[in-house]
């Protein structure tokens, strides 16, 4: 959600986010509502101090044993038209909030300008990209071949997208949490286990929720949502609170599932635990003061770059363009991995700066010093380290001749192997 104060005095500046983000929104009613919203703010608190008025000089009349018919008719009449003008600024205030919440972010100035990944920026590139002397296999291959991933069972038992990872395939995953675990503690960042489903406004706080239809998965009958990530419930954490600013910026490390439906993805991202339904992810998430947001960013960024470098991926960093981040970010960096076997660089996490935009949506501000104006913070979610992705790295950069998966060096005390 944006500042509208900011958006009333600057339209232009909003409408060149809008056309450079290539998003179709109608600021104009926006605008509009905004206006009626405020002005329907003063009618009826000048309604209800009437109102309260006369209660006042109806109950003098009372005491007085004076007639107080006529002044009980208009208290009548005035109640009525409040009423009225209630449930106009009812719906008003509804209409305004839907269309409120799905502006997107500004954007930063560094953004590329783009309709699609096409127009995104390569800015960083680490590792060389393994070669073989032999025919490489997929990580589905690979997996099933050594007995430690079962697509067709969990086919059966879930549907499509779904798997079972057995023996050492479940023991990489632990072992890439654990060293993420050690690495991100290490960092400062506080490790917390966020609740695996969060409620409307807790999700509406976090994203633009009409644009997530076909990722979120929502609990029937009930006021919840599985996350899609942490990101979403850590968010909403200190959601309607006035922070100690001297605590900020306030850092975290979480390790959850994600579930997203994934619809409308195909091609070679349904093969094997690419891109699936369910999946593990370790998130960084920071709450900072505005002044710092930028500089953090970087931080969580070389964060995740010097992970990637200790478990031995070859790795590349992309900016993302207009047309291709999210709505809610105002500037965002890609991690991709390379994959051997696609023989190319696929996405492994992204490192976004929200600004205050979900603290605006959430209520979340802080102060340096009592008495203080507050301010809102500012909130950046990063992925550290998606786990079924990685290990799909590791399987397909690491494989041998012989059919078999190297260990990385600074995973093997957490696996207790160098090789499956």
């Amino acid at each position: 959600m944006l500042d509208m104060k900011l958006v009333r005095q600057n339209p232009e500046k909003i409408r060149k986010m809008l056309k450079d983000r290539m998003v179709e929104f109608d600021l104009d009613l926006l605008l509009q509502l905004d206006e009626k919203r405020r002005e329907l703010i003063i009618s009826t608190d000048s309604l209800r101090n009437k109102k309260n008025e006369m209660s006042i000089k109806i109950s003098d009349a009372k005491k007085a044993n004076k007639d107080a018919s006529t002044l009980i008719q208009e208290m009548q009449s005035t109640s009525q038209e409040l009423a009225k003008l209630e449930e106009v600024q009812h719906k008003i205030k509804s209409d305004y909030k839907k269309l409120a919440f799905s502006i997107p972010n500004l954007l930063h100035e560094s953004v590329p300008i783009g309709p699609d990944n096409s127009a995104n920026q390569e800015i960083f590139k680490w590792g060389e990209i393994p070669k073989f002397d032999f025919e490489i296999k997929g990580h589905e291959e690979l997996a099933k071949n050594l007995g430690i991933l079962d697509l067709e069972r969990a086919a059966k038992t879930a549907g499509a997208r779904f798997y079972y990872l057995k023996g050492d395939l479940v023991k990489l995953g632990y072992a890439i949490t654990a060293f993420a675990f050690d690495f991100l503690s290490e960092k400062g960042y506080s490790l917390i286990q966020p609740p695996y489903m969060i409620n409307r406004k807790a999700m509406e706080g976090a994203i633009i929720l009409d644009d997530f239809d076909d990722v979120i998965y929502k609990v029937e009958e009930e006021d919840l949502f599985l996350i899609g990530t942490s990101e979403h419930a850590i968010a909403s954490m200190y959601s309607d609170e006035i922070l100690d600013g001297n605590i900020l910026p306030d850092r975290y490390g979480s390790i959850s599932p994600c579930f997203r439906k994934e619809a409308g993805a195909h091609g070679k991202d349904q093969k094997g635990i690419f891109r699936v339904h369910q999946f593990e992810k370790f998130e960084q998430f920071v709450f900072s003061k505005p002044e710092d947001s930028w500089k953090l960013q970087g931080e969580m960024l070389e964060n995740a770059k010097e992970l990637y470098r200790q478990l031995e991926i070859p790795y590349r960093i992309v900016l993302l363009s207009s047309g291709d981040m999210g709505k809610v970010s105002a500037k965002t960096f890609d991690i991709e991995a390379w994959m051997a076997e696609q023989n190319t660089y696929r996405e492994i996490g992204s490192i976004s700066n929200c600004l205050d935009y979900q603290a605006r949506r959430l209520k979340i501000r802080f102060r340096d010093k009592t008495n203080e104006d507050t301010q809102y913070v500012h909130t950046l979610n990063g992925t550290l380290v998606a786990i079924e992705r990685t290990m799909v790295a590791i399987m397909e950069n690491n494989q041998t001749k012989d059919g078999h998966i190297k260990i990385p060096t600074v995973l093997q005390k957490y696996f207790g192997q160098k090789v499956i």
